[in-house]
């Protein structure tokens, strides 16, 4: 009976570890199902580019894109590789075990049939009730009997079971060698892709170097236009906050003086949020890491943060948000339930930005050519809310944003990317 309790126990052990891993092999496949995804986007939009005429450097971000999303796929893959090996190593011990269990159950199994075999007869079995001493004792013995025969017959299922469970940690073992040979496999190619893009990325940049003057004067001018777009975003949220401090100020300031309490004073950096609106903001940071795309397809061609110039290794250009390529005629959509807060015209265009308010939190859709909603319209998860502009070369790209109060916030981690 102990040695059944330990090989139970061994068992669930095992199925307990599997189950885990299996969550962490769920997690990285849609994160990889993610990747694939942006790539075949990327691709499908790169072929209906194909026909328009676009400058170096949409094609160097273009090919920077390529570049994070390899990477990003190798990285995937890399990690995937290992939760694999580990249960390979796991399967491969289950099954030595199982097998080893499965000897020792067979060499008991027959032994005890050929006990059986020798003390077969009927009138044996007999002789060996009617020998007892007493009623009692020839009780027992028929009890005996009947539980050996049990006793016999559970061996027999355990024998079974036990050769199902071996075949399929033998099954699982080998589908296992060959889900890790395929990722190796696409592994490999993603490397041979990067490559590819890397060596054409620097053609691009070669190019560039001949008319270093045109095209650096061409990159600041966008960097400059960049930072003042920004700039102004951090205006208009410092006072929005301020504006939505003071409307509810107002509000608590009426009920303070009924209930002769203590009102807060407002701050142009920071919310005073509301019953609701601390509500709101939970909700909102809850779903961190599961916001969806703000468009319904594309990919990231810049992403948040700093990038390298592409002229001037010795300086970096910074973006407050991410950049997503999507196709001619999109609409950018709201990636959560909120508010329209505020709807801005960009000076010196017509492109407009749209500002969503989810408690002390803003998602930010920049580079709008028209709008769907009004300011205080309560908009919910994908709903569609403008078309995003396309430039001259036929790209079309939607500037997104997220911030909590004034701290600007990396969109990535947000998304479900």
């Amino acid at each position: 009976m102990k040695f059944k309790l330990f090989l139970l126990l061994i068992f669930l052990s095992s199925s307990f570890v599997f189950a885990q891993k299996t969550t962490e092999q769920l997690n990285l496949e849609k994160k990889k199902a993610s990747i694939l995804k942006e790539i075949q986007a990327f691709k499908k939009l790169l072929q209906v580019e194909k026909k328009k005429e676009k400058s170096v450097l949409t094609e160097i971000d273009q090919k920077s894109a390529r570049i994070r999303i390899s990477e990003k796929l190798i990285e995937t893959n890399e990690k995937q590789s290992v939760y694999i090996s580990n249960d390979i190593k796991k399967n491969q011990s289950l099954v030595t075990k199982l097998t080893k269990d499965l000897e020792v159950l067979k060499e008991d199994y027959t032994k005890m049939i050929l006990k059986a075999y020798k003390s077969r007869s009927q009138q044996s079995r007999i002789m060996f009730v009617l020998s007892a001493k007493d009623f009692l004792q020839a009780y027992k013995r028929i009890q005996y009997m009947k539980q050996y025969a049990g006793y016999r017959k559970s061996q027999a299922e355990e024998l079974k079971q036990k050769q199902i469970k071996l075949n399929e940690a033998i099954i699982s073992l080998q589908n296992k060698k060959k889900e890790k040979d395929i990722i190796i496999e696409q592994t490999e190619l993603e490397k041979t892709e990067l490559e590819k893009q890397r060596q054409e990325k620097e053609k691009l940049v070669k190019i560039i170097q001949k008319d270093k003057k045109k095209y650096t004067a061409e990159i600041d001018k966008k960097d400059k236009e960049r930072k003042a777009i920004d700039k102004k975003i951090q205006k208009t949220i410092e006072e929005e906050i301020a504006r939505i401090n003071k409307r509810n100020a107002e509000k608590n300031k009426a009920t303070a003086t009924t209930n002769k309490t203590k009102t807060t004073t407002t701050t142009s950096k920071k919310f005073i949020l509301t019953a609701e609106g601390k509500v709101d903001s939970d909700n909102f940071k809850a779903n961190k890491g599961k916001l969806p795309l703000p468009v319904s397809e594309g990919y990231i061609s810049k992403g948040y943060g700093s990038q390298p110039h592409p002229t001037n290794k010795n300086l970096t250009i910074t973006n407050a948000g991410i950049e997503i390529t999507t196709k001619e005629g999109s609409n950018a959509r709201v990636v959560f339930d909120g508010e329209v807060s505020q709807i801005q015209v960009i000076p010196g265009s017509n492109k407009k930005i749209v500002y969503v308010i989810h408690g002390d939190f803003f998602t930010i859709y920049q580079n709008l050519d028209t709008v769907l909603v009004k300011t205080g319209d309560k908009v919910s998860i994908k709903q569609n809310i403008g078309k995003v502009h396309t430039n001259s070369d036929g790209t079309t790209i939607l500037k997104f944003l997220i911030q909590q109060n004034t701290t600007i916030l990396n969109p990535q981690s947000w998304l479900s990317l």
